[in-house]
């Protein structure tokens, strides 16, 4: 745009938190937006538990997406168990537990209709005089001031930009669960309700909590447990038949519920039986539609390209052990938004004094969640 008194416009590419999150914060700081989902269907009910933390509220109440209570559920112990039940430590340690599925309908809802256009596959994009323009697979071009490269851990932005930089398998699996709350009888459903839940052992840790319901509730009877069971499996023959999905399809980095194979259902079943306490044996047992993710780790150089920036998972990725998944794609996010408010006309200086930080934050989060992993998992991980 050559008019400065014109509203600079947004590209945003990928549809879920981090897209999202850009959208409404860039929206605050006076911005046109347009996100872009290569998927076709609605991302609502996909997921699992996220662990609420500042970065996230912080950029909701800049965005102005609206929350309460009803956000999460409160844990007020950490607890953790042998494999026969008894509690081996306690820990006072209060915090919100919240799910995907809850965060992207908060921010779904703050976006008026027409925002997001889902079914449009990135194919590249070009940058020329300020601006950049993307192509899609079907055909459509959009042109705006910015690019913001949030599609994730496969991202088609980052792709183009550093084709070298692909995320690392870091030895071990995530598998992960979500249950209704009435699932667990009296004696479990006692032990494991206002507390977050460890079991560690050799080459492996599960850790539970609850977070609200499938319809977003958080009242008692609507809640569900989350679930995650971290499990070594070696790179190679093992993880590519774990990783193949009902349809025969190789997966690289998930497969959602419905899509793990009944044998690789079967041995969790037969590994949770042998080696998880009851309580947290229960809540796999009740667990029609296990899903799983592998670990990976993302560091990438730089987040700025020009008028393209990378954010969220797109440019870094953390273990899941730091808890800072949605937290680092929401500081991102509310960063840039606040460069860009305060920067007024100087997009490129704003962008220039937004990186610094958000490097040093990302490889922070990575280093971390590498040394968690080493001490949860062994030599392994």
């Amino acid at each position: 745009m050559t008019d400065n008194n014109l509203p600079r416009r947004a590209l945003i590419i990928g549809g879920s938190l981090a897209g999202l999150l850009a959208a409404t914060c860039l929206r605050a700081a006076g911005w046109q937006v347009q996100v872009f989902e290569r998927s076709p269907h609605a991302l609502s009910g996909r997921g699992g538990g996220i662990v609420l933390q500042p970065d996230v509220t912080a950029a909701f109440d800049y965005a102005g997406v609206q929350h309460d209570a009803s956000i999460g559920v409160r844990s007020g112990d950490r607890i953790f168990l042998t494999a026969s039940g008894d509690v081996l430590q306690r820990a006072h340690m209060p915090q919100v537990q919240s799910s995907w599925n809850k965060l992207y309908a908060l921010l779904r809802r703050a976006l008026p209709d027409g925002i997001i256009e889902a079914g449009q596959q990135l194919d590249r994009f070009e940058q020329h005089d300020g601006q950049v323009t993307a192509h899609f697979t079907s055909g459509h071009l959009a042109t705006g001031d910015l690019l913001v490269g949030a599609d994730g851990p496969s991202s088609a932005v980052r792709a183009q930009l550093l084709p070298q930089s692909v995320p690392a398998y870091a030895g071990y699996v995530a598998w992960r669960g979500l249950v209704p709350e009435h699932a667990l009888d009296g004696a479990a459903f006692r032990l494991l309700e206002q507390v977050f839940t460890f079991q560690q052992g050799q080459g492996h840790q599960l850790l539970e909590y609850m977070v609200p319901g499938q319809d977003e509730s958080v009242a008692k009877g609507a809640r569900r447990w989350n679930w995650v069971w971290y499990r070594n499996v070696a790179a190679g023959a093992a993880l590519d038949a774990l990783m193949t999905d009902t349809s025969g399809r190789r997966r690289r980095y998930s497969l959602h519920p419905g899509a793990v194979k009944q044998v690789d259902h079967d041995d969790l079943l037969a590994d949770a039986r042998a080696m998880l306490a009851p309580p947290l044996r229960q809540l796999v047992e009740a667990t029609a539609q296990p899903f799983l993710q592998t670990i990976v780790d993302l560091e990438t150089p730089r987040m700025v390209f020009g008028r393209t920036v990378l954010i969220g998972d797109a440019a870094f990725i953390p273990r899941p052990h730091t808890a800072g998944g949605a937290a680092k794609a929401a500081a991102n996010a509310h960063a840039l938004a606040l460069a860009l408010a305060h920067g007024g006309a100087d997009i490129d200086g704003a962008l220039a004094r937004w990186e610094p930080d958000q490097l040093r934050h990302g490889r922070q989060l990575v280093s971390w969640g590498i040394d968690a992993g080493r001490q949860i998992m062994g030599n392994a991980a």
